[in-house]
């Protein structure tokens, strides 16, 4: 038996502690520390906190502890709905070695992989699934799962679900989850269609929030740099070469192969990342990033949409973000875990006006993009740029 650990002291059983222990979570979160304790009295939870504040814990340690049955086949005690396939890969690599340490089982379900796979698998018992709506709801039509059994609901990204349209499906969902006695809701705002189901869809929800800077949330940096079509590539090159990895997004995926070939020819370890590739060859390709193993990751938003990766020490904009959302979102990879991050934006001469209504919707200062060529060795060191 392993050694307790932080998360002993908030009240988690024995058996889900030391599976925490073997996979090396030894001290909580604040969002762990604020949600966990209430989480597993059985309250419903509505919790707002950033992506990288640590929140898969702090809801899938509460619901481990919760789920004491075995499941029938084909017939789940959780549910995880998650916005993306590459978020509900994400959850679930998280948590499946704690549930197998305590004898239970995690799986993703989403589309894009294996669908016979996925109801073999259901078919042999699982306690918790990971789903995207659509797949699921597949599945649930077609009787190959059945939510009757269902204890335990939790939203995960509720606003990136209702950015992206899932409300009805999500809706739909929950109304077949009739059994379920605990529902909790993890999401950057809790206003608009997530304010829609928090009302409609939990009982007197506690509600827990991570939102100072200086917790979780590492210090951003924003940096606008005037630099010539033809120069972009060896900038990114340039960039590259101080951190561990960097997120690089283009806005076609035609662009990402194109930009990706150009560093590689350049002597830089990257790979896109777009709608068009395979699933296999996505999770392949995100899983050497996660790794360490490729420095430069470069991608759509779409596909960038459920990258939850620590260490991102740039994210740069190949060309403005169409608007504040976009740039938030994109920027949001970095700067996480208490690290601090740069978003570079890179700037042509006819973008400058979109650089500065991003600029202002942000309240940054606005100011002209700094020119630079990529032989420029303040790029080999960021901060230098704040020093001028």
């Amino acid at each position: 038996m392993e050694a307790p650990t932080g998360f002993f002291e908030l009240g988690v059983p024995a058996r889900i502690d030391d599976g925490l222990a073997a996979c090396g979570f030894a001290q909580p979160f604040s969002i762990q520390t604020e949600a966990i304790p209430v989480a597993i009295t059985g309250k419903d939870v509505c919790g707002r906190a950033k992506t990288g504040s640590g929140k898969t814990l702090a809801f899938g340690v509460p619901m481990l502890s919760r789920i004491t049955d075995k499941a029938e086949p084909s017939r789940p005690l959780g549910l995880v709905l998650v916005p993306t396939r590459e978020l509900a890969v994400q959850v679930a690599e998280v948590l499946e070695p704690v549930a197998h340490h305590a004898g239970m089982r995690v799986l993703p379900v989403y589309g894009g992989a294996s669908r016979h796979h996925q109801v073999d698998e259901l078919a042999k018992g699982v306690e918790i699934v990971i789903a995207t709506p659509l797949r699921l709801i597949d599945l649930i039509k077609s009787n190959e799962v059945s939510l009757d059994d269902m204890q335990i609901v939790t939203l995960d990204e509720a606003d990136r679900m209702a950015d992206d349209g899932f409300t009805p499906q999500v809706e739909w969902i929950l109304r077949h989850c009739g059994s379920r006695n605990q529902t909790m809701l993890f999401s950057a705002t809790l206003d608009g269609d997530v304010g829609h189901l928090i009302r409609h869809y939990q009982t007197d929800p506690v509600t827990v929030a991570i939102d100072e800077a200086t917790d979780t949330v590492g210090t951003m940096h924003h940096l606008f740099l005037a630099v010539h079509h033809m120069d972009k590539d060896k900038v990114i090159g340039s960039i590259a070469k101080s951190f561990p990895k960097v997120l690089v997004f283009c806005q076609t995926k035609r662009n990402c192969d194109r930009v990706a070939r150009n560093l590689e020819e350049l002597g830089v370890d990257a790979g896109p990342l777009h709608g068009d590739m395979q699933q296999s060859a996505r999770e392949r390709i995100l899983r050497k990033f996660a790794e360490g193993k490729l420095s430069v990751l470069v991608a759509t938003d779409v596909a960038a949409r459920g990258i939850d990766i620590d260490d991102i020490g740039a994210v740069i904009h190949y060309e403005p973000a169409k608007d504040v959302k976009d740039y938030l979102h994109r920027s949001g990879r970095t700067a996480r875990a208490g690290r601090d991050g740069w978003a570079v934006t890179m700037v042509e001469y006819n973008q400058h006006t979109q650089m500065r209504i991003l600029q202002r919707g942000m309240r940054l200062p606005t100011e002209k993009p700094i020119e630079v060529f990529s032989n420029d060795t303040r790029l080999l060191h960021l901060p230098e740029f704040e020093t001028d």
